[in-house]
C-alpha cells in the first residue's frame, strides 16, 4: 500500500506525526508513505523507516516571491512529482487550507479531519473522508487516531513509539558526558529568562557537567556566548544543520529545554528531557515519549497561550522580582533552583534505570 502524507510544518508538529506512521506500519505489513514536507524539515521524514520518499514543497519560501516561483518552474515540478506516484491515499494531516489544496494534486480519495477537527474548518471540505478527532487531547494522539481511522485499523494502547534509533543519530565518537541545554525558541513569551540559564549552567558546571548550547540565529548565538561566558565547561556549539543537531541531541546526557522544535526532537531520540512552559500547555504540545518532564508554571494568567505577554505587573511583583532580567513573570515559578533540583532528580533516575 502506497500513501501520500501531507504533514508540512512546523518542526514539532512534523516529529508529533512520526508515532502514527509506526502503528501504521506495524498494522499493515509493507505500507510505504511519500511525506510532502517543507524543505526546512526534510531531513526528519528519512529518519523513519516507512517513509519511500520525502517530497519537500516551500510554501514559506514560495510565498514571499510567487511570481518567481512561477517563473522558474518549482511550482510545475512540485505538481508534477505528485502525480508520478498512483497512491492508494492521501492523509492530510496538517488541517489546514494550504495542505488540503496540496492534497487535490495527487491522483487518490483524500482523508483528512472532519470541519470538527480540523485547525481551519474549511479544509475538510477538499476531502473525499472526513474523520472526527476529539480536541482536548496531545496532538501526538490526534493524529494517531487519523491515521487509524484513515487506514482502517485498530489503535494500538500505549504511549506511541516514534520509530526512530537514537543509537543510530548519536555520534560514535562519544566523549565526556554532557547536558545540552535548549534555550531558543520562536515566540518571547516561551524563552526562560536569558539570567537563568546563566544560572543553571553555573550550577551544572560546578557539579562536573559539560553544557553544551546550540544556537539558529544571530540572537541565540548572542545569548549562548553570554551564558557561557567564562566557563570552562561551557561550550557554544558551531551552527549545525538539522541532521548535526540531531546527532548532538542523541548523544546528550540530559536535555533543559523551553518549548521549541528540539524539545520534541529529543523525546523523539527518548533523550531524558526537562522541558519549561510559561504561556504554553505541555498537555496538548508537551514534549512526548519517555523520561519527559514538564515543568508547568502556576503564574495566576499561565498558561495564556499569547506571543505577547500582557500580564501588568504589582507593586508586589517589582518588590520581589528584576522585572529587568525575569521576564516573562509567570517563568519566576520555574526559577533555577527548581529547575536544578528536578533536572538532578530525572538524572539520578536514569542512573538508576
Amino acid at each position: 500500500m502506497r500513501v501520500l502524507l501531507i504533514k508540512t510544518s512546523s518542526l514539532g508538529d512534523v516529529i508529533h506525526t512520526l508515532p502514527a506512521l509506526t502503528d501504521a506500519r506495524r498494522a499493515i505489513p509493507g505500507i510505504q508513505f511519500d511525506w510532502v514536507v517543507e524543505e526546512g524539515f526534510a531531513e526528519i521524514p528519512a529518519w523513519h523507516p516507512a517513509v519511500a520518499q520525502v517530497i519537500p514543497v516551500a510554501i514559506r519560501r514560495w510565498r514571499k516571491n510567487l511570481w518567481q516561483t512561477l517563473k522558474n518552474g518549482e511550482w510545475r515540478r512540485f505538481k508534477r512529482r505528485l502525480r508520478e506516484v498512483d497512491y492508494d491515499l492521501v492523509i492530510d494531516a496538517q488541517g489546514l487550507l494550504k495542505s488540503a489544496l496540496l492534497s487535490r494534486y495527487a491522483k487518490a480519495p483524500v482523508a483528512g479531519l472532519d470541519r470538527d477537527s480540523a485547525r481551519e474548518p474549511a479544509a475538510s471540505r477538499f476531502y473525499d473522508r472526513a474523520y472526527p478527532v476529539a480536541w482536548g487531547q496531545h496532538a501526538v494522539e490526534r493524529v494517531r487516531q487519523l491515521f487509524a481511522q484513515a487506514l482502517d485499523y485498530r489503535l494500538p494502547e500505549g504511549v506511541g513509539d516514534y520509530g526512530l534509533s537514537r543509537a543510530q543519530l548519536a555520534d560514535s565518537q562519544g566523549g565526556a558526558p554532557y547536558l545540552l541545554f535548549l534555550h531558543g525558541t520562536t515566540w518571547d513569551t516561551k524563552h526562560w529568562p536569558e539570567a537563568y540559564w546563566r544560572e543553571l549552567t553555573e550550577r551544572a558546571c560546578e557539579h562536573g557537567w559539560h553544557v553544551r548550547l546550540p544556537w539558529g540565529n544571530p540572537s541565540e548565538k548572542a545569548r549562548a556566548e553570554r551564558i557561557a561566558e567564562g566557563l570552562e565547561n561551557a561550550a557554544v556549539l558551531p551552527r549545525l544543520s538539522l541532521a548535526g543537531m540531531a546527532k548532538v541531541v542523541a548523544g546528550a546526557r540530559a536535555c533543559v529545554a523551553v518549548d521549541t522544535g528540539l524539545g520534541h526532537l529529543a523525546a523523539a531520540l527518548d533523550v531524558p528531557t526537562l522541558s519549561l512552559y510559561g504561556p504554553t500547555n505541555p498537555g496538548f504540545t508537551g514534549a512526548y515519549g519517555r523520561a519527559q518532564i514538564h515543568l508547568g508554571s502556576d503564574f495566576p494568567c499561565a498558561p495564556c497561550l499569547k506571543k505577547t505577554c500582557a500580564y501588568k505587573p504589582t507593586a508586589e511583583d517589582r518588590r520581589l522580582f528584576d522585572l529587568d532580567r525575569e521576564q516573562p513573570l509567570c517563568f519566576t515559578r520555574l526559577n533555577p533552583q527548581r529547575v536544578a533540583t528536578q533536572l538532578e532528580a530525572l538524572l539520578l533516575t536514569e542512573d538508576i534505570h
